[in-house]
């Protein structure tokens, strides 16, 4: 049987340090989509969120499924439903997502699988179809 996405990014440890960076890059490089996360004190995208994204992605990527024994069936369009997710936050989200992979220096088999996946998962969650008017 073929090594799971996880298993070739190299389990739990790297899942975690992945959503780390991805967190890490976004506030740095995307302030109107962390903006749009729960802050913590520090005005850091808060910890549970990031452990919430890390445990969904850990099962998603075929390690453990805990995220669902914790929180259900993700139901990503609903959860972000609240959120205008257009063509702008779409782009934000995969430019901080690239960004974290290669920090990570994750290339190869597993690099072209999770550029292909994250690109059809952040189009799928887009609902607006284009930015939001200038003010």
């Amino acid at each position: 049987m073929p090594a799971t996405p996880f298993e070739l990014l190299g389990g739990r440890d790297r899942v975690r340090a992945l959503v780390t960076a991805f967190y890490d890059r976004m506030e740095q490089d995307e302030p109107a989509l962390a903006a749009l996360h729960r802050r913590d004190a520090a005005g850091r995208v808060d910890p549970g969120s990031r452990d919430r994204f890390a445990l969904f992605l850990t099962g998603w990527l075929g390690g453990p499924d805990d995220y669902v024994a914790q929180f259900g069936h993700p139901r990503l369009r609903m959860r972000h439903g609240r959120v205008r997710v257009d063509l702008a936050m779409r782009d934000a989200w995969l430019r901080s997502m690239t960004a974290a992979l290669d920090q990570l220096a994750v290339t190869g088999e597993v690099r072209a699988y999770l550029d292909a996946r994250f690109a059809e998962v952040a189009d799928f969650m887009r609902n607006a179809p284009e930015a939001a008017p200038e003010e």
